[in-house]
């Protein structure tokens, strides 16, 4: 399911009828915007954020430099894009540091918004950064609660400072003291949620902030939720003064009315998201790549983020002499398999390509090929995936029987692995053969 799918379909519907007209008038303009207004709104932007979005770009799309322009629907379409970024942007997008170490970052949320596994994904990111985060853990209502954190603690290889159920206001105090001893430059303290807002979570909550002065309060909130999500965030922002925002299930939210309104009606920003169950699917939010994504632009700074975390410069440089050498083999095709298994979601990564995003949503992509191809590769001997000339009827009755295939899925593979080569050979020597993209 591709992020903000529903609405980046409707605004390219929108903006496409615009792009064959040449020549805009201001009715046509006013009329496109009447459009962009309801899928605003069927995308469950807030009411009034969708009203002051489409006012303000009303404003702008008529004036005399778009009307005369050679290129209006182009010029329309940026100001979309500079607004939509504007609505979700902020000076303090990033993470504060604070000057004294450690750091502290207090979460908070309601049940069941992935709060206590969120902990865990930002330890893991801070670590990539060369931080030394140190886990808390204040939720002593939630039966499992201290578990759920130790078991996601140990997933991002962080330590998890937990004194049972004692008060949690004390557990967070005593956690400075210790991230101070062992040298911690970052808390990361788990409170407690609730099933709702009640006066006895925000007491508590209060009372913590109080007690450690956090350099961050981030309200994790469920992007499934809407404008709900909306809500909560406007609650917990009017009795604890939040710094930031994460969205959770952003990649399940093909609307991504939360996204939208947040910022508009809390005035904090989104910093991070969840796009996925694994401990790695976080990621700092980037208003402009959203807006980019959201109106079928791709995002191609996240893609090369995503591959480069995937793939190492010398495995590329690697690969990219193997293309030229033609020397490319089934190992390698398994490196590139696992290559693309840790970049995420395949339609999402398609969709991060310019000019492409709007055309996946039909696009039937069977992951669980990938893997059937890998237990192909995995069933064959060296000699084999090295030279797969030799793979004949016996060889492949083996190689179908061992990975639980059957030999005409062995027999698609060879197939596949054959183009594969062909097309490397044809881009080696300059040549495209007609018919073969």
């Amino acid at each position: 399911m591709a992020l903000f799918s529903s609405l980046s379909e409707k605004f390219n519907h929108i903006f496409s009828k615009l792009t064959k007209r040449g020549r805009l008038t201001e009715l046509e303009i006013k009329e496109a915007m009447r459009e962009v207004r309801i899928a605003l709104l069927e995308a469950d932007v807030n009411y009034m954020v969708a009203k002051d979005f489409v006012k303000t770009v009303s404003e702008k799309a008529v004036g005399d430099e778009v009307l005369k322009s050679l290129t209006p629907a182009q010029q329309v379409i940026k100001i979309v894009k500079d607004e939509l970024t504007e609505l979700m942007s902020s000076n303090s997008q990033k993470l504060m540091v604070s000057s004294a170490p450690p750091t502290v970052i207090m979460m908070c949320g309601l049940q069941g918004a992935g709060k206590t596994t969120m902990c865990a994904k930002l330890a893991a990111y801070l670590k990539k950064s060369g931080k030394k985060p140190l886990l808390v853990a204040c939720d002593i209502y939630r039966p499992a609660a201290i578990n759920q954190l130790q078991v996601v603690g140990k997933q991002a290889n962080t330590e998890v400072f937990e004194k049972g159920t004692q008060n949690p206001v004390k557990t967070a105090k005593q956690s400075i003291e210790h991230a101070k001893k062992q040298g911690y430059d970052t808390v990361i303290i788990d409170t407690a949620g609730r099933l709702h807002i009640n006066e006895e979570l925000m007491n508590e909550l209060k009372n913590i902030k109080k007690e450690v002065s956090p350099t961050e309060i981030l309200l994790v909130v469920d992007a499934m939720t809407g404008q709900d999500a909306v809500t909560v965030a406007d609650s917990f922002n009017k009795d604890l003064d939040i710094t930031g925002v994460i969205l959770t299930k952003l990649d399940g939210d093909t609307r991504g009315g939360a996204a939208l309104s947040i910022k508009a009606i809390t005035g904090k920003p989104i910093k991070f998201t969840g796009v996925g169950e694994k401990i790695g699917d976080i990621e700092p939010f980037y208003p402009d790549r959203i807006a980019s994504r959201i109106l079928g632009m791709g995002d191609v700074l996240s893609l090369i983020e995503k591959a480069q975390e995937a793939v190492s410069e010398e495995q590329a440089k690697e690969m990219e002499r193997k293309f030229r050498e033609n020397s490319f083999t089934f190992d390698d095709y398994l490196s590139q398999l696992d290559s693309i298994k840790k970049m995420g979601n395949i339609k999402d990564i398609l969709g991060m390509i310019p000019g492409i995003g709007g055309k996946i949503k039909n696009l039937d992509i069977d992951e669980r090929q990938l893997m059937v191809n890998k237990a192909i590769i995995q069933s064959m001997t060296p000699q084999e995936r090295r030279n797969p000339d030799i793979i004949k009827a016996s060889r492949r009755q083996r190689i179908a029987k061992g990975s639980g295939t059957s030999i005409q899925q062995v027999n698609q593979l060879l197939k596949q692995f054959e183009q594969s080569k062909e097309m490397m050979k044809q881009l080696k020597n300059g040549k495209f053969r007609k018919g073969l993209f």
